[in-house]
């Protein structure tokens, strides 16, 4: 299980988990607009940590990002971390 706690968003945190191929799996916002979070999290269940980040990255809301463009920087955070601590 993976943990982010955002910036900026209604939301507090995004948690999920990772597979082996990079694909992301039970995506639960913390906070948020509850049905648009749960319809995101639907949508993007079982798609690569790659393009989750691309097709959410840059969403705007208020205060220059929103919740997907949060999850892109989850996703990309786990992404960095795991490049710079691989699992064993």
């Amino acid at each position: 299980m993976f943990t982010y706690n955002t910036k900026g968003t209604c939301s507090r945190q995004i948690i999920f988990d990772v597979d082996g191929e990079n694909r992301i799996h039970n995506v639960k916002f913390i906070g948020g607009c509850s049905g648009n979070l749960q319809g995101i999290a639907r949508l993007i269940e079982g798609k690569t940590l790659e393009e989750v980040s691309t097709a959410l990255k840059g969403i705007k809301c208020r205060n220059n990002t929103s919740c997907p463009d949060q999850l892109a920087s989850a996703a990309l955070a786990y992404l960095d971390r795991e490049a710079k601590e691989p699992r064993s």
